[in-house]
């Protein structure tokens, strides 16, 4: 019964690693067709248009679920989903050029991505949720490492764990919109069932009792950025190879040990039965990893800034 209780948490722990390891594994090919979000990794400015865009995207969300329009929530986030899967479909096959020319490659992301896509509209079933919230969770935390250096991720990780504290436990909006958009059934969220026969499909949001836990999407993104950024930013620290993820410096290492020092502490507050907000912990927790990493490897937790 105890083994039971824990599987939920076991299975969140193993997904929140695989969405940090796919990120690192993607983040050469990325690199390689220049899929960035910002041109200059080290300018701060970049933190300040990320937050921006958070409170607008997040202001959006919520005039919609007034207008009772969720339609354009779930048309936008399904279109944002299939965009994602292109960029990431298109970074991997591009590593085999020999077999794949850039054509053949464009359309057989179109067609992968538009069919992911197709599938998740139709079946959102929890696997489905599961399997493209990783995908789309590693390819944006990718995207993002490796544009921003370590200052600004820093910066914004610092940022986005503040407004998560006061978005969770002051003005509680963020509980809101969880709620106001949760039935539409996109992979914003990523779902661990209690049980095996469970149904996201079936599941009815309007009951206290739910049969399976829920963890944000971006819980797993965002630590995830500092991951990445280390690891392709930091060039003077010893490298250690991995079979299909490739080689995790020192830093990355201590950051994703971070990661889940701060989701333990996590698990233990949400074990009492109450919702709790994620990016403190687990923000709090990559942070500390990588400067601890950083120590042990001799380099600066600065990275070429200083």
């Amino acid at each position: 019964m105890k083994l039971e209780k824990y599987i939920p948490f076991i299975g969140m722990a193993f997904m929140l690693l695989l969405v940090q390891l796919a990120a690192i594994a993607l983040s050469k090919p990325l690199e390689a067709n220049d899929f960035k979000a910002f041109e200059d990794p080290q300018d701060t400015a970049n933190v300040f248009i990320w937050i921006a865009i958070i409170l607008i995207f997040t202001a959006f969300i919520f005039i919609i679920i007034k207008l009772n329009k969720r339609w354009i929530i779930q048309a936008f986030i399904l279109i944002t989903v299939g965009w994602t899967l292109g960029y990431v479909f298109y970074a991997l096959f591009s590593m085999f050029p020999m077999f794949i020319t850039p054509d053949t490659n464009l359309i057989l992301t179109i067609i992968i991505s538009a069919a992911l896509t197709v599938i998740l509209y139709k079946f959102p079933e929890w696997y489905i949720i599961d399997i493209i919230g990783v995908i789309i969770g590693a390819g944006s935390a990718s995207i993002f490492g490796i544009s921003l250096d370590i200052v600004p991720t820093i910066l914004l990780l610092i940022a986005l764990l503040v407004y998560d504290y006061i978005a969770v436990y002051r003005t509680k909006h963020m509980v809101a919109l969880a709620e106001g958009v949760m039935d539409l059934r996109l992979p914003i969220l990523l779902v661990i069932p209690k049980h095996w026969n469970y149904s996201f499909m079936s599941e009815k949001f309007d009951k206290e009792d739910r049969e399976a836990f829920f963890m944000g999407l971006g819980d797993a993104v965002m630590p995830t950025l500092l991951v990445v950024s280390a690891n392709v930013f930091i060039t003077d620290a010893a490298r250690y190879t991995f079979p299909l993820i490739g080689a995790i410096n020192i830093p990355a290492i201590g950051a994703i040990l971070g990661t889940f020092l701060g989701f333990s502490v996590l698990i233990l507050l949400v074990m009492k039965g109450k919702p709790q907000a994620g990016l403190p912990f687990l923000n709090g927790g990559v942070i500390l990893g990588y400067i601890v990493g950083s120590l042990i490897a001799g380099t600066s937790i600065f990275g070429g800034y200083f």
